[in-house]
């Protein structure tokens, strides 16, 4: 079978496309063919520092496709399922950039008849990212879900990205009120699309002024793609109980914090990485957002805000540093092209 391999960290040029045997499932797993990939950029930080093993690391967390074998210990109604796939490659050797991949069963979604293959690899981190964010606030519920969020506000920094995008998509499928931030015009218009109620530009606007005209008491929680240059801003707007909820980092900064003014509501500001969360919250976050897939609330593509970007599986290198690159929507490789 066709796959992307690397024995080595560096840049996108240590990803080789190599020939290996398909893999065979053992106790508890189930191999995937797989149909699409989805590139995060924990993929490509990975790739660029982890030490891979001795046969090489085949990359990419997230994926979809359908079920072809399992091991022992796993239902054989899972045959012919199809499925999209989580956290893949963390701390194993078998990631979804190839025709066929082998996963802890449990990593395994079912995708229905009707989503797309699309969708499916572009669900995984960003959207289990996006509920974690969504959830952390002592004031809010660890459940999503329609009505979870009624009466609550959410400020989604970065509204135009994946995660940024995927927090949107959940949190109004919850009811809260979505209030995004963005750079361009034309961002402008995916976070919309997305589906946040009020949309700011932060280049053209006070983003602490347009967020207290809508929510005077402060926002519940904040979704924050780049907390060392939003400090401030986060800390003019937080609420009662809320906590700023920090998934991504600028490349080593630090974040600074008025700590006197943030007792009195309480607020909290919370790192979150979907590796090493609570085992219950992401449990919490698989099933919840594959009800938000059961219910038709999640999409992708350009109406849905999330312009997609296609590779074919020899491209992963591309791939990778397209969203190394920072290219707007979500990356994915189409193994089957």
């Amino acid at each position: 079978m066709r796959a992307i391999s690397y024995s080595r960290p560096g840049g996108p040029d240590v990803l080789e496309l190599v020939d290996r045997a398909v893999p065979e499932p053992g106790p508890g797993e189930v191999r995937v063919r797989v149909a699409f990939s989805g590139v995060n950029p924990t993929d490509w930080k990975s790739r660029s520092s982890a030490q891979p093993g001795p046969e090489g690391q085949v990359p990419n967390q997230d994926g979809s496709g359908t079920v072809e074998a399992v091991g022992q210990g796993v239902d054989l109604a899972m045959v012919g399922q199809r499925v999209w796939i989580w956290e893949a490659a963390w701390q194993r050797p078998w990631g979804t950039a190839a025709e066929h991949t082998v996963v802890p069963a449990r990593h395994v979604v079912l995708l229905g008849e009707d989503p797309s293959f699309e969708l499916g690899a572009a669900l995984g981190i960003p959207f289990l990212t996006a509920h974690r964010c969504l959830t952390v606030a002592e004031s809010l519920p660890d459940r999503l879900g329609p009505g979870t969020l009624s009466g609550h506000t959410v400020l989604v920094q970065g509204g135009a990205g994946a995660v940024g995008n995927a927090a949107i998509q959940l949190a109004r499928w919850s009811d809260a009120t979505v209030i995004a931030t963005v750079s361009s015009a034309r961002k402008a218009q995916l976070a919309a699309a997305a589906g946040a109620d009020h949309v700011v530009n932060y280049r053209d606007e006070d983003v602490v002024a347009e967020v207290r005209k809508i929510a005077p008491k402060g926002v519940d929680a904040i979704v924050e793609v780049s907390a060392a240059v939003n400090a401030a801003v986060d800390a003019q707007v937080i609420g009662m109980h809320g906590a700023v909820a920090m998934y991504a980092d600028d490349g080593g900064a630090e974040v600074t914090v008025p700590v006197r003014a943030r007792m009195g509501p309480n607020a909290r500001w919370q790192f979150v990485l979907v590796y090493t969360e609570p085992e219950r919250s992401k449990v919490l976050g698989i099933d919840d957002v594959a009800t938000a897939v059961g219910d038709g609330a999640i999409r992708v593509g350009e109406d849905a805000g999330l312009p997609l970007h296609v590779f074919p599986l020899a491209e992963t290198a591309q791939a990778h540093q397209a969203v190394q690159d920072g290219a707007v929507g979500k990356v994915l490789i189409d193994v089957t092209a």
